[in-house]
């Protein structure tokens, strides 16, 4: 069931776009608009733009665009109820009636509830004695009562059907614990638990809902760790392991580690900015998420050549963000765990304090790969290293980093120079090429990003555009309109749809407002519609040139039907004479 629009109108009303998106990125004034970095891509350099006037925002860059419900949708991974409902907390309003009772948000608030009782359920588990030895585990990692509480953490006892015969007794049935990726379905129909024997650990979001769980054996069975699937209310891509109590930090700083139990124990110890990825790479979306919080991430992985792999990769998107970057080099244990374990608190702050920036840490990791001593070996590092160099923006950077290259090899400064300047002509070079590429395909760049929204006939969707862009500045148009051209001229199913909904607005006798649109189209074709927005349009000679765009659309549309048969075509004539369309 629809929301009612009159709700929707008082929440968009209530919910200023330039205040809920200041709680994502820093934004600034600059003329007409307010500046930041883009919360939904990597970037140094803003390109994020929010109109206060208008209400919507949109990025130069990655060319996401829409109202205050799709910046929350998009912020959050959240669907068009729950967005409206953040909302309308945020705003003290009530969600209608008749909304509470739906199917569309029943539903999610039943899973988040599943889940929340599935997370007291592996609790009160932990503490019983059949589960007794998982207890005994926890605690000798070194966890604390105190800690095992805070986090929830629980068991998943032995057996086939555990969790859903508990979660019968309080009115889930087994679909519902499929949806939640609690329970799984074998070939053969059966439907049994997923989480078998293990110990649990609960996955909480920045709201503090529980919208997924973790689950480790204690014996030889593999895998050793099973995550959730992916479920309508967890994404492992978009979120991050104790982030809802690492965000409130005054550390001034994120630790990023690999596992749950890093995390924890660094929690435990003190540590209280510590998060960790979800049984996945760190993703560019883990990047925005922990770019709201802080500038500084520490990288803690574990020391074998696969934490040094997820170090290298996790640097690079890291640093697209503009976060700076340092990298925790862990001596004498294999994780941040064991280190504590062994070593204590202030040992781990000081691994911290000498921790190195992302440069020195990959000129280390370079350098360990060759053996120096030989001619061959010295060149190949010297290229990769003046490669690494060339990328830095810094001329100072580049100086002194190629000089520490250059030392490590016993090889000239002066000579290192020169490589890392002729390694940053090439990576110019490139760029140009690419920049080039695209400037001789014209086109290209007046097709919409998403292939699925592509324009069949380019030179009526253009005008279709020129529509959608007079009618959203001046509604008064649908008047001259009005008998001439209907959504189903357009050669373009989406850009008839908006038209279409954009009537019904002003036939309505509302203002064009594409915010309330946010239910109605895709996040794909906000974003397409916020960017043609984006491109100039003058209101003063808006009757001329609605006439010349209707003109150039029944044009293309008779182009179309000229593959039909003469006795539709001419049908096709009449039927546009006697509408009274320009032709």
């Amino acid at each position: 069931m629809a929301l009612p629009e009159a709700f929707l109108e008082e929440l968009v009303a209530r919910s200023d776009l330039v205040d809920v998106a200041s709680g994502y990125v820093s934004l600034q004034r600059k003329g007409g608009r307010y500046w930041g970095c883009c919360p939904f891509h990597n970037e140094k350099t803003p390109s994020f733009s929010v109109s206060q006037e208008r209400q919507q925002y949109y990025c130069f860059g990655c060319h996401k665009g829409g109202g205050v419900i799709n910046f929350v949708m998009e912020a959050e991974n959240l669907p068009f109820r729950d967005a409206v409902q953040l909302l309308a907390d945020k705003a003290g309003m009530s969600m209608p009636e008749e909304e509470r009772n739906g199917g569309g948000y029943n539903r999610r608030q039943r899973l988040l509830a599943l889940n929340r009782e599935a997370a007291h359920y592996f609790h009160e588990q932990l503490m019983t004695p059949q589960c007794s030895h998982m207890m005994a585990y926890l605690t000798g990692r070194g966890l604390s009562r105190r800690t095992i509480t805070n986090f929830g953490l629980g068991a998943a006892p032995a057996g086939w059907d555990n969790l859903i015969r508990a979660m019968a007794a309080k009115d889930y049935d087994k679909a519902e614990l499929l949806e939640a990726g609690l329970a799984v379905k074998s070939e053969k129909g059966r439907i049994y638990d997923r989480f078998r024997d293990r110990v649990m650990f609960p996955i909480i979001d920045l709201r503090g809902d529980v919208i997924g769980f973790g689950g480790r054996v204690l014996d030889d069975s593999t895998p050793k760790y099973l995550n959730s699937p992916d479920t309508p209310v967890f994404n492992k891509r978009k979120n991050l392991f104790a982030l809802n109590l690492a965000k409130k930090s005054r550390q001034g700083r994120i630790i990023l580690t690999e596992g749950y139990m890093d995390t924890i124990s660094l929690h435990q110890a003190g540590f209280d900015c510590a998060v960790a990825s979800l049984g996945t790479s760190l993703t560019e979306d883990h990047a925005q998420l922990i770019s709201r919080y802080t500038k500084e991430v520490v990288i803690s992985y574990d020391g074998d050549q696969a934490g040094v792999n997820a170090a290298q990769r996790a640097i690079g998107i890291l640093e697209k963000t503009g976060l700076t970057v340092r990298v925790l080099q862990v001596k004498g244990a294999k994780d941040p765990d064991e280190f504590l374990n062994k070593y204590g608190p202030r040992a781990f702050e000081r691994l911290i304090e000498q921790s190195g920036n992302h440069i020195d840490y990959q000129l280390r990791q370079l350098q360990g790969r060759y053996d120096l001593a030989k001619d061959e070996e010295k060149v190949q590092y010297l290229q990769e290293a003046a490669a690494l160099v060339a990328a830095l923006d810094s001329p100072v950077e580049r100086e002194i980093y190629g000089t520490r290259a250059a030392e490590a090899a016993k090889f000239s400064p002066a000579a290192m120079a020169q490589e890392v300047e002729r390694a940053r002509t090439q990576r110019n070079r490139r760029a140009r090429k690419q920049e080039q590429r695209a400037a001789l395909n014209p086109v290209s760049e007046l097709q919409p990003k998403d292939r699925r929204l592509r324009y069949q006939n380019l030179r009526s969707a253009r005008a279709e555009e020129g529509v959608l862009r007079l009618m959203e500045r001046d509604a008064g148009l649908f008047r001259q309109a009005e008998g001439h051209l209907e959504p189903e001229d357009f050669s373009s199913e989406f850009l008839g749809k908006v038209y279409r909904l954009y009537r019904e607005q002003w036939r309505q006798g509302k203002e064009i407002n594409s915010t309330l649109l946010a239910e109605e189209l895709s996040g794909e074709e906000m974003d397409q519609l916020m960017t043609l927005l984006q491109r100039p349009v003058t209101i003063s000679n808006g009757p001329k040139a609605l006439e010349d765009y209707i003109n150039i659309i029944h044009t293309e549309q008779l182009k179309r039907a000229g593959g039909q048969s003469d006795e539709t075509l001419l049908a096709y004539r009449d039927k546009k004479a006697n509408g009274g369309a320009y032709l």
